[in-house]
């Protein structure tokens, strides 16, 4: 065994059936036993023979470690920028105008496939290294800005190389249907035959880890985005939607009864479907960055969904059309003032809930037998994560039991 011990430390768990906010332990100790957790409890109850055992000792300080942060709705493998589109806005045009007169996603689909893979990655991992640098272990990559079979495989492919190449763990999500390309202009039904023939090549070649979809007004409709969760069933790849962001077209329904592990976005939710989502246990991913971004003015149903029991995250949509942001310890402070969530419900939303929303069992959490991975923070309470905006208090990430 190679037992590494950390104590002088506070942990906060985020364990579910903890007695205490946050899970929290004053006075810890913590074991890794290579890339998983051994032992996590109060230092004066570290068993001697345990600690007799441990081949290295690091002192915390009086850190605070958290599980490592988890990003579970991004979008940041894309080429060029939206700034002009940001300033049209700012000029009085909506998110839907600009959509409607080719620009948006159609706008940042044309950059992404005039960049090579090695532009792309080039430009990726400067995304996720600024959000490495806050404590973040696992992300999501969606695809999505490629809209064709050799440009989403080109997302997808970026995704697992910046995952192989770096310390933090990449799962990537197949979002053929964004948006509908130009070439299918007016044919929408058929570049949805084009999605579900995409799909499973994709799958073949492992490079898909889930499936998501834009239902929307703008985007897809119920129908079609049916078409494309009865692909990703048949292939035993779990699914997940951007749903109700722009309005209320019973998305989160759909995705819940093709047991969904998540809807994100969520702001024109209807009770109808906090309801559905509740019965199948669909974590609700909220985006505060997009919210803020896109200056949107009705809330998600958020009173709702806690009276319903429904997991709540949070992260970046980092993308650059509505949330060009790759700082997940603001959406802390965001989700707080924005969204009225509590810190501890934030801090859940990047760990455990976040966890829940990839279909992830075995991290979010500070527990014997799960990753080891997690954070030293030079705070003294974890509310403090979601106090101070623009702050940076991360002193050490620990991946997968090593530091890096």
């Amino acid at each position: 065994m190679n037992l590494k011990l950390w104590t002088h430390c506070n942990v906060a768990t985020i364990q579910a059936d903890a007695t205490q906010p946050y899970g929290l332990i004053e006075d810890a100790a913590l074991v890794v036993n290579g890339g998983v957790l051994q032992w996590i409890g109060s230092r004066t109850d570290l068993p001697p023979d345990l600690l007799a055992n441990c081949t290295q000792t690091n002192d915390a300080k009086g850190a605070l470690i958290t599980p490592g942060l988890i990003d579970c709705h991004t979008h940041m493998v894309y080429g060029g920028n939206r700034a002009e589109e940001f300033e049209k806005r700012l000029n009085g045009a909506s998110y839907e105008d600009i959509a409607n007169a080719g620009g948006g996603i159609a706008s940042t689909v044309k950059a992404t496939r005039a960049a090579t893979e090695f532009e792309l990655e080039a430009q990726s991992r400067t995304r996720l290294l600024a959000l490495m640098a806050e404590g973040v272990t696992t992300v999501e990559i969606k695809s999505g800005y490629g809209l064709a079979l050799e440009h989403e495989r080109k997302m997808l492919r970026v995704a697992r190389s910046l995952g192989a190449a770096h310390s933090v763990s990449v799962l990537s999500t197949f979002l053929g249907a964004h948006a509908v390309p130009p070439e299918f202009s007016g044919r929408t039904d058929d570049y949805v035959d084009a999605v579900v023939r995409m799909l499973p090549l994709l799958h073949a070649e492992d490079l898909v880890d889930a499936v998501d979809a834009f239902c929307e007004r703008i985007g897809f409709n119920l129908a079609q985005t049916e078409r494309v969760f009865k692909v990703a069933k048949s292939l035993s790849l779990p699914v997940k939607l951007h749903a109700e962001q722009l309005s209320d077209s019973g998305g989160a329904q759909l995705a819940a009864r093709y047991n969904a592990i998540s809807c994100d976005h969520l702001e024109w939710l209807s009770d109808a479907g906090v309801k559905a989502m509740a019965q199948v246990d669909t974590t609700a991913v909220l985006l505060p960055g997009a919210f803020y971004f896109l200056r949107e003015t009705k809330l998600p149903p958020i009173a709702q969904l806690r009276a319903a029991g429904v997991p709540l995250a949070i992260s970046t949509d980092c993308n650059p059309g509505s949330s060009p942001c790759t700082s997940l310890l603001l959406m802390l402070n965001m989700a707080c003032t924005l969204f009225r969530l509590t810190p501890e419900e934030a801090l859940l939303g990047v760990t455990r809930n976040a966890a829940r929303a990839l279909g992830l069992k075995d991290r979010g959490v500070l527990a014997p037998g799960l990753r080891a991975d997690f954070v030293l923070w030079n705070v003294q309470s974890p509310a403090q994560l979601c106090y101070a905006m623009g702050a940076n208090p991360c002193l050490q990430t620990i991946f997968n039991g090593e530091p890096r």
